[in-house]
């Protein structure tokens, strides 16, 4: 039986190289599927994918990653964002920057694409469509992977978002309801790590002065994520649902990385992507 396909990709900031292993290796093995969701990081990720650029999000995050211009706290004191979202997604990725996207290849892909971002102003997610990616302009990606607080709000049409990871972190339920059959799930923490609220309440109160229907969000992105990471698992025991996270962090977080940390946890999900194959065709 050939079943509709779909993939998400939750990000995650430096930890989201589990999955650029994992579709590397799809890649290699001629694995498609019908749609994408991308979140944040997860967002970038799927772009290389689709437009089957094996490696390039390896070169990304173990190379490009460690310059100043790309994450650092001189890039939030000059452009009040810590990553640089208009040079990685726009000086680096654009047609004359240093590794672009083969926008060519992405459009023909006929796999679809949905990028989630949270409305600033009124905290509701955001389903961008593939055909709001244009040529040099991967707005959608920068707004899906814009963190609150660590980078100011980006704007798509007149409207600010902030990262997707607030609104709906893990949209398997989105997918579901699209018509999609199979869902493979790509997380970037632990499967059975139980999110903690404590994190996001200082990002949320300096929010709050600015965008409280964001900051709300943020407030309740712990109960979220791990309410929506509570029914994948339900799904997964119907079939429905392949969960694929790593086994241990190599001491990366959102925004921190290491070279090591980011070449085992790019292997990891090379190895664990050896599922998909019996998942898609049971």
């Amino acid at each position: 039986m050939v079943y509709k396909t779909a993939m998400i990709d939750v990000g995650g900031g430096f930890r989201a190289i589990f999955g650029c292993g994992v579709m590397d290796r799809m890649l290699e093995d001629g694995i498609d599927v019908d749609m994408c969701y991308g979140v944040s990081a997860g967002a970038a990720n799927m772009t290389s994918f689709i437009a089957r650029q094996h490696g390039r999000n390896h070169t990304f995050y173990t190379k490009y990653a460690f310059r100043k211009e790309y994450a650092s706290a001189e890039s939030f004191f000059k452009n009040h964002n810590f990553a640089n979202l208009d040079y990685i997604y726009g000086t680096l990725s654009n047609h004359d920057g240093e590794y672009p996207v083969d926008f060519e290849a992405f459009e023909a892909n006929p796999t679809g694409f949905t990028v989630i971002a949270c409305n600033a102003e009124d905290g509701s997610a955001k389903y961008f469509d593939k055909s709001r990616i244009r040529f040099d302009d991967f707005d959608i990606v920068k707004a899906s992977s814009a963190v609150p607080v660590a980078c100011e709000p980006y704007m798509v049409d007149g409207v600010p978002y902030f990262d997707g990871g607030i609104a709906d972190p893990v949209p398997v339920q989105k997918a579901l309801d699209d018509g999609y059959e199979r869902v493979i799930l790509i997380l970037s923490r632990l499967r059975d790590e139980v999110r903690q609220q404590r994190k996001d309440l200082p990002p949320a109160r300096i929010l709050e002065r600015s965008y409280p229907a964001a900051a709300e969000r943020l407030r309740e992105r712990y109960k979220t994520y791990n309410d929506e990471i509570e029914l994948a698992k339900r799904y997964e025991e119907e079939g429905k649902v392949l969960i694929l996270a790593p086994e241990d962090l190599y001491g990366l977080n959102t925004l921190k990385k290491n070279f090591e940390g980011l070449e085992m946890m790019y292997r990891k999900g090379y190895a664990a992507a050896e599922a998909i194959p019996k998942f898609l065709n049971k």
